[in-house]
C-alpha cells in the first residue's frame, strides 16, 4: 500500500496543471468479457481462472496469454487458491438478500436470536434477552449460497460471548439510555420509542418486572464499555465470561441449520417501534 501511494504521488508530482484539466477517465466494466474469469469457488478454479503451463497463461475462455503480466498474474491468483478453499467452503443457503439496517432488520435480527441461542447452549443459562451492536456487524448477506467467508466477514472481531444476570429495572436503564442516544440490536425484547424516549418493553410478551432478574447475552467489547454501553455495570450477579467469540458461535447455529436444511433467513417484526 505504502508503494502504491508513493507512484500515485509522483505521478501527481509529474502531471501539470494544464495537463490535469485535459484528462479524462474511463470506466470499463469489470465482467470477464475477455477472458472469461469468474469468482473461484472452492472445487471450479480451473474453470473459473484458467491453467497456467510453462508461463502460458490460457484463459477460461480460451484466450493465450504469452507474454506481460497477464500470466504471472494468474499464475498467483491459482497457487493461492488451494490455501483459501476454507473460505469457499458452502455453508448455508439465503433464499433473499438480507441487509443491515437501524433500528432493526432481517439481518440484525437473524444473528441477534441465533446468537441468543447460541449464548444458552454455551453457557447452560437461560437467555431472556441480548443485545448487540451495529458496528459488529461487518458485511450484508447476498441471496444465493452462503459461503463460510461470509460469515467470517459478517462476525471478524473476536469478542467473546458473555452472560449477564441483570434485573428488569436495569434492564429498562439500558433501554431508555439506548432511546435517547442510539438502539443497539435488541433480541428477546420489544421497545417503542417516541422522541428519543421509552414507551414500552416487553420480554416474553410482558412488561419487564423491575424486581424479576433476567439473563442477558451479549458480547465482552459491550460489556466492558464499548460503544459507550458498559453492560457489566449493569449486573446483579455472577457475570459468566466464556472463551467463545461470536464468529465460532454464529457458526455453531449456521452448521447447524444446514444440517437441519434450514435457509439462512430473518425477519423484520417490530421489535423496534420508533412512534
Amino acid at each position: 500500500m505504502k508503494n502504491i501511494c508513493i507512484i500515485l504521488c509522483t505521478l501527481c508530482l509529474a502531471v501539470t496543471p494544464s495537463q490535469a484539466r485535459d484528462f479524462k477517465w474511463k470506466r470499463d466494466a469489470m465482467d470477464g468479457s475477455r477472458t472469461g474469469v469468474t469468482v473461484p469457488g472452492k472445487d471450479n478454479v480451473k474453470e473459473a481462472l484458467g491453467e497456467v503451463s510453462g508461463g502460458v497463461w490460457t484463459s477460461p475462455s480460451g484466450k493465450i496469454f504469452r507474454s506481460g503480466s497477464a500470466p504471472k498474474v494468474a499464475a498467483l491468483v491459482i497457487a493461492a487458491q488451494p490455501s483459501m478453499s476454507i473460505v469457499k467452503e458452502v455453508v448455508g443457503y439465503a433464499p433473499e438478500d438480507m441487509v443491515k439496517q437501524a433500528p432493526e432488520s432481517s439481518l440484525t435480527n437473524w444473528y441477534i436470536d441465533n446468537f441468543m441461542v447460541a449464548a444458552e447452549e454455551i453457557t447452560g443459562q437461560h437467555i431472556d434477552l441480548a443485545v448487540g451492536n451495529f458496528g459488529g456487524v461487518r458485511v450484508n448477506l447476498a441471496a444465493g449460497d452462503v459461503l463460510y467467508d461470509d460469515i467470517r466477514s459478517m462476525f471478524p472481531f473476536r469478542n467473546q460471548v458473555v452472560y449477564i444476570p441483570v434485573k428488569g429495572s436495569e434492564v429498562i436503564r439500558i433501554l431508555e439510555e439506548m432511546a435517547a442516544s442510539k438502539i443497539e440490536i435488541l433480541g428477546g425484547v420489544r421497545i417503542a420509542v417516541r422522541e428519543k424516549k421509552l414507551v414500552s418493553a416487553e420480554i416474553g410478551g410482558k412488561p419487564i418486572d423491575p424486581e424479576k432478574v433476567y439473563g442477558m447475552a451479549s458480547i465482552s467489547f459491550l460489556v466492558t464499555g464499548g460503544d459507550g454501553l458498559k453492560l457489566e455495570d449493569h449486573a446483579c450477579g455472577e457475570i459468566i465470561w466464556t472463551d467463545t467469540d461470536i464468529f465460532d458461535a454464529m457458526m455453531s447455529q449456521v452448521r447447524k441449520a444446514q444440517a437441519e436444511g434450514r435457509p439462512i433467513a430473518g425477519k423484520v417484526d417490530s421489535r423496534v417501534k420508533i412512534l
